[in-house]
């Protein structure tokens, strides 16, 4: 049986998701991503935990591994917070830093941030930059009058040169609005859990070049792209697994156009109606086999691998592996112990 090392797409761009139920150990997972040979471990933000102070733990734990925010909401920060967190995050890692950065719905925005929910793609093009300005004080003022930000900064003391220069800033996006304003502005795209290939391949990819092509920039726009990753021994309670993950980003209608795509129209209906009803059981059950063959690998560790090799390998310029977020974290030390790379094998 082949091993991890042997799969086409192993050693290149793996990385894990770390959702633990606290920082301590989102922090661990960081280091075990590390130790395990992972290229990169990020940090996923949520009304309960901030993708910002769970890297700087990851920092503190870590020596070599890339480490990024999947993703910290963009827009609960004022332009200034956001630019200068993310310089002392790259500080604390030596520079292994990629600053992710999403909208979250509009409903999020409206309920967690007091926003209005509008305009979310003009304005993440208009604050990537402001953000790579100010994220360089150094080299002087910065005076930005926007549609949606004014920023008059003017240091009155000496501003330290930053780790770098430049730290790739990566955007989140979904419907083909926002995929383009992360092909015009950013160094590289989040793509979501409910992605699949055929998505990425038929609306993301195009999507990002449109962007690319509308800004004058030179491309592609490399993708790091989320993958739901149910590892256990009982394929049936893996799949569940899976399903559960599946069923809580289904039950958003702002994913419509990945479900649609495939025909899962049926199964989001029964999905947002269990929902309703407060049904979490029915909302799993509402998951199709369909839906888990289609978004997600599942099962045991010979099975994920499969799939992985049949569906997965070489599609994104980094997957992130990310196991069921509610599940433990025995989740993330079966997806590791699944999928780490042989230290002694030369990357392929």
């Amino acid at each position: 049986m082949a091993g991890p090392a042997d799969i086409p797409g192993f050693g290149k761009g793996l990385s894990l998701v770390c959702t633990g139920r606290d920082v301590h150990e989102v922090a661990a997972m960081a280091a075990d991503a590390e130790r395990a040979g992972f290229e990169s471990a990020w940090a996923a933000e949520f009304y309960d935990r901030s993708a910002v102070v769970a890297v700087a733990a990851m920092a503190a734990v870590t020596e070599s591994i890339t480490l990024g925010t999947g993703i910290a909401y963009a827009f609960g920060r004022s332009p200034l917070v956001l630019a200068t967190e993310a310089r002392d995050l790259d500080a604390l890692c030596g520079g292994r830093l990629i600053l992710g950065l999403g909208t979250g719905t509009r409903r999020m925005q409206q309920d967690w941030h007091s926003l209005s929910g509008e305009h979310s793609a003009p304005r993440i093009e208009e604050l990537v930059p402001l953000l790579r300005r100010l994220s360089r004080l150094d080299e002087g003022p910065v005076r930005h009058e926007g549609r949606f930000y004014r920023s008059h900064v003017i240091p009155t003391a000496p501003v330290a040169t930053p780790t770098r220069p430049t730290m790739p800033v990566y955007v989140a996006g979904v419907n083909t609005r926002m995929v383009r304003a992360a092909g015009a502005v950013a160094d590289g795209l989040v793509g979501h859990p409910l992605f699949t290939p055929e998505y990425l391949r038929y609306i993301v990819r195009p999507a990002l070049q449109a962007g690319v092509d509308r800004a004058g920039r030179a491309g592609p726009v490399p993708v790091a792209g989320y993958v739901i990753c149910a590892v256990h021994p009982d394929e049936h309670h893996a799949r569940r697994m899976a399903a559960a993950q599946i069923a809580f980003y289904a039950s958003v209608k702002t994913y419509d156009p990945i479900l649609t795509l495939h025909g899962f129209t049926d199964e989001a209906r029964a999905i947002r109606a269990a929902r309703r009803a407060g049904d979490l059981e029915a909302m799993v059950d509402a998951v199709s086999d369909g839906m888990i063959d289609t978004i997600a690998v599942s099962g045991t560790p010979e099975q994920v691998r499969s799939q992985f090799t049949a569906r997965w390998a070489g599609l994104y310029e980094r997957t992130l592996l990310y196991p069921p977020s509610f599940a433990g974290p025995s989740a993330t030390t079966a997806v590791l112990d699944a999928f780490a790379p042989l230290a002694s094998t030369p990357t392929r």
